[in-house]
């Protein structure tokens, strides 16, 4: 979903923003914000016949924002707990645990990289067996 991604990407810049503050601003990326909400907004009025006005898009802005800071200070106490120093995808299902439909998401994602990775595993398999017949017949 191209929402989550959005939301992921936005709290990995927003954590860079506040360890290397050289990076960007926080004006910088709540402009982005606002800039991308104001999209969704278009998208959404243009679908539906209907208008947001500013001050709709600024308060979606200000709360996806809060919840933004809200998700990658609980990212950083995840991975503090694992003592470690980077967010893993495990601290990241911990986080979905709040959202029934990010739950069923991030299961559905990682369902479909456990298959990917298992049908990678049956080639490899399967061409060792190829070339392990070949050099067999050859002999």
């Amino acid at each position: 979903d191209k929402r989550l991604s959005s939301c992921l990407s936005f709290v990995h810049c927003f954590k860079k923003v506040e360890w290397g503050k050289k990076m960007t601003s926080r004006g910088q990326l709540k402009a982005a914000l606002h800039y991308t909400v104001s999209c969704m907004c278009q998208r959404v009025a243009e679908q539906h016949q209907r208008e947001f006005n500013r001050q709709l898009v600024a308060a979606i802005t200000e709360t996806a924002y809060r919840q933004c800071d809200i998700f990658a200070k609980d990212l950083e106490a995840f991975a503090r707990h694992g003592k470690r120093s980077t967010v893993s995808t495990e601290d990241v299902k911990l986080l979905a645990r709040r959202s029934t439909a990010l739950v069923s998401f991030v299961h559905i994602q990682n369902k479909l990289e456990v298959l990917t990775q298992e049908q990678k595993d049956k080639k490899k398999s399967a061409g060792k067996k190829k070339s392990k017949d070949t050099e067999d017949s050859t002999q």
